[in-house]
């Protein structure tokens, strides 16, 4: 995350004695990735952040796969996933290869406990919903159609307005740094002219509530695929200052501007972020290609070493049909794929589509976790074929 940024009290110079009012002194916590090399923060505590009472195992956290593994097009649907439960702690899986998972939570309840990812970057997509996302970096507000980006170790707590729109969230875990793509950025780190947002675009947080208190404070870590509880003896938000450039941020997919061409242009121009082994793209209303002979829908191409995974944060795609908002569809490597029947002629002399989705191409395959087959379109394949395809209606018991 290319941004200095600072938030609080912090001494004039790093490792140096920052004094308390007491003449005690703040304990320093340098916060990054990539050892000492990458990214990085300086945070100062009230107390060191080291001070654990107790620790044990609550839980294992390991994705099972369908044992089915028959190469074909797959969609899922959401809107048929059960609802409810944690923002952390509820997730179920739907896709996952080495380099990244994917996830999908709608929560009824706020975490009393306080949460960090310390085997993945997070990247959060908020389909539905608004609050705010508690962190040790300071608040960080968010609202529907906003990607957060969670950086591994980054501790952190929802508070979910459940009086409001019932949240869903999707989520990506990456175990590699999610950044912005390096063909955005010049040689100094900032986002150039041309790429389709800019560091005005980038939320970070604002607001720093440091908290002076004693008690019993559960952490839960995830780590070695699985759940971890560490009780620290005081509020673990107890940062009076901070500086660097390694904290949580916000970039609302409305933000993105669309880069738009004469005749149609590939999925690369929708890319927002990069990752280790994927990227993250984002499809949003825009004017269609404005050759007079343009087909606006994307043309048959083949998935040669990548997976492509489409979340759709509206019912409407230009080159889809059968699927709704939440739809989830899974266009695996050695396949071809393209528009369905009918919806290239009918993208012709169209000027404009309101479309809003999320695409997540992965580099490795991808393996179709269990859960997703209560929530599967058993038929999907068979929809580029007319008449073949039939609406997915889930059993009622």
């Amino acid at each position: 995350m290319p941004i200095y940024h600072t938030l609080g009290q912090i001494p004039r110079k790093r490792h140096i004695a920052f004094r308390k009012p007491d003449g005690g002194i703040y304990a320093e916590q340098l916060m990054g990735h990539e050892g000492f090399t990458g990214t990085s923060s300086l945070l100062y505590h009230n107390y060191p952040p080291t001070t654990v009472k107790s620790a044990r195992r609550v839980k294992e956290v390991v994705y099972q796969p369908d044992p089915d593994q028959t190469l074909k097009h797959r969609h899922f649907l959401t809107s048929r996933a059960k609802k409810g439960g944690s923002p952390t702690l509820d997730r179920t899986p739907l896709l996952f290869n080495a380099d990244i998972a994917m996830l999908y939570v709608e929560p009824d309840q706020n975490d009393a406990h306080f949460y960090r990812n310390a085997q993945a970057d997070e990247c959060v997509y908020v389909a539905k919903g608004e609050g705010i996302l508690e962190t040790i970096f300071g608040d960080l507000p968010f609202h529907e159609g906003d990607y957060l980006i969670i950086h591994r170790g980054i501790m952190h707590r929802y508070r979910i307005d459940l009086g409001k729109e019932a949240p869903k969230l999707l989520v990506f875990e990456s175990r590699g740094h999610i950044r912005w793509p390096k063909r955005y950025r010049n040689e100094f780190g900032q986002l150039i002219e041309g790429a389709p947002y800019s560091e005005r675009d980038i939320r970070r947080p604002l607001q720093l509530n440091t908290h002076d208190e004693k008690g019993d404070f559960p952490i839960l870590v995830k780590q070695t695929n699985g759940i971890n509880e560490i009780v620290l003896d005081h509020h673990p938000f107890d940062v009076v200052g901070w500086d660097g450039y390694f904290y949580p941020w916000a970039f609302n997919i409305h933000d993105f501007e669309p880069i738009v061409g004469r005749v149609h242009q590939p999925p690369p121009v929708h890319q927002t972020f990069q990752g280790d082994g994927f990227v993250i793209c984002s499809f949003c209303p825009r004017p269609y290609d404005f050759h007079p002979e343009a087909v606006p829908a994307p043309y048959n191409h083949s998935n040669v070493d990548s997976d492509e995974v489409l979340y759709y944060a509206s019912s409407e795609f230009m080159s889809r049909k059968g699927i709704e908002f939440g739809s989830i569809t899974h266009h695996p490597d050695g396949i071809p794929h393209g528009p369905h029947p009918g919806r290239a002629e009918a993208s012709i002399g169209a000027k404009y589509t309101d479309e809003l989705a999320v695409m997540m191409d992965s580099f490795r395959p991808l393996v179709v976790a269990m859960p997703a087959l209560e929530i599967e379109d058993p038929t999907y394949h068979k929809s580029w074929v007319e008449g073949q395809h039939m609406e997915f209606n889930p059993p009622t018991s």
